[in-house]
């Protein structure tokens, strides 16, 4: 079993940073352990040593420490266990005597000689910080997947709306389906299971998962850039071939970030491969995916701040007659509509360092997390369900629908008239024939008269 401070620990981390974190302690333990049963192993063949042991005090593995066979009396000195430094960071020690009654308790404290308090609230702080900042984004992605589903649909049921704009569009809500997929993917591989025995399946399986997700937020960034270098090209270039571009669109969207994530596979497999490729300490390697992802936010700010110059430019020269108020307006609308679809928020804090301090690292999971997750909603309401081609098409088939019903319904009742009331009609006509027959009487009594 394990010692009191390990299962605290494990305890608490596991929730924090999931099996994952988990399984990394774990492996930590395990690795110390089978170091020291060699160690004591080689103690058996050594005579002396032995000697030692049966005088005095065994050496033993307490789940945390490795202490040696000592004679009586001796105390043995040890640094703090590797698990509480990866922890804690403290580099502290830890001391035992062999007494007559075997090995005494470890003093000072584990928890005191190495900066770990059991009692500390901190861990459960930033425990339910984490739980928090999981269920906001849970809910973002899980929103924006229904809504973009949604949109995909509508796009891909109206011919009309089959243009290379609106196939920009479909593969931009494809990729944020992607992307949400691969969270909530990612979280029930790496966050869900508690349970340590299955680590060496989740070591086997979840690297697959991570390559899976680092290809989707890719992708999805590289959709992005695609829709800026469109709509700049729609406003500079007089005249271009539409679908030619459109196959290098698809290239770039879908494409270049396979080559990305399969160089950084092959270097993360080379000079990282440690546990299940989420943590990042080798920024070398790491830049292989962020760099391409920086240079796209990048290139999209700059052609955002283009393509606001250029409508800029078009509303004053076409709109003469307007006032300036009219102008701004609609300068505004069109600037608010191409934030979320070029992704322009992401600039805020694409440039910053990763080892920054911890409230900047909570700041920046909180935004990135809580916009970009509702990101994919955002693109679907605005380039969808407020778009008017696609609302017009909705209108004229549901008037389709409405008239079919109307028309089936007028034709059921005509037929039900038709089988059923045929007497009805002979009445009718004879009823109207002598109304002629009273009339024509009746003139002719006015004519004598």
């Amino acid at each position: 079993m394990w010692s009191f401070p390990v299962a605290v620990l494990l305890g608490i981390s596991s929730p924090v940073g999931g099996i994952q974190l988990l399984c990394d302690l774990l492996g930590v333990l395990h690795r110390q352990e089978e170091l020291c049963s060699e160690e004591l192993t080689a103690e058996q063949n050594n005579a002396s040593i032995k000697q030692w042991a049966q005088e005095g005090c065994a050496g033993m593995w307490d789940n945390l420490s490795c202490w040696p066979s000592v004679a009586l009396g001796d105390t043995v000195i040890r640094p703090c266990p590797e698990i509480l430094q990866i922890i804690t960071g403290t580099k502290g020690f830890v001391y035992r005597n062999c007494t007559e009654d075997g090995w005494s308790g470890t003093f000072p404290p584990v928890h005191v000689a190495c900066g770990y308090d059991v009692n500390d609230t901190v861990f459960e702080d930033v425990k339910t910080y984490y739980m928090h900042l999981k269920t906001l984004y849970s809910v973002g992605y899980g929103t924006s997947l229904v809504s973009l589903s949604l949109a995909l649909l509508l796009l891909a049921s109206f011919r009309r709306l089959r243009c290379t704009r609106n196939y920009i569009h479909m593969h931009l809500f494809a990729s944020f389906i992607l992307r949400a997929m691969s969270i909530f993917i990612k979280d029930a591989v790496l966050f869900s299971a508690e349970d340590a025995q299955y680590c060496s399946v989740y070591l086997d399986g979840c690297k697959y998962i991570m390559i899976f997700f680092q290809y989707c937020i890719m992708a999805n960034y590289s959709w992005l850039l695609v829709e800026g270098l469109y709509l700049h090209t729609l406003l500079v270039v007089s005249f271009f071939s539409e679908w030619k571009y459109f196959c290098w669109y698809i290239a770039l969207g879908w494409g270049s970030p396979l080559v990305f994530i399969i160089a950084w596979s092959i270097c993360r497999h080379l000079y990282e491969n440690i546990g299940c490729w989420d943590i990042n300490s080798n920024a070398s390697v790491w830049w292989i995916i962020r760099g391409p992802v920086v240079l796209s936010i990048f290139i999209n700010f700059i052609l955002f701040v283009r393509i606001i110059r250029i409508l800029m430019k078009k509303l004053r020269t076409s709109d003469v007659w307007g006032s300036d108020l009219g102008q701004y307006k609609r300068l505004a609308r069109s600037t608010l509509l191409l934030i979320p679809l070029f992704g322009v928020h992401y600039i805020i804090f694409a440039f910053f360092p990763e080892d920054v301090s911890s409230g900047t690292v909570e700041i920046r999971l909180s935004f990135e997390l809580a916009l970009g997750s509702f990101q994919g909603f955002v693109v679907a309401v605005l380039y969808c369900f407020l778009n008017g081609e696609v609302q017009f098409e909705i209108q004229r088939k549901w008037r389709r629908w409405h008239l079919r019903d109307y028309f089936w319904l007028r034709q059921q009742k005509n037929s039900v008239v038709s089988n059923g009331g045929s007497a009805l009609t002979q009445v009718m006509q004879v009823s109207r024939s002598s109304q002629r027959e009273q009339r024509s009487s009746i003139g002719q009594k006015s004519s004598i008269m």
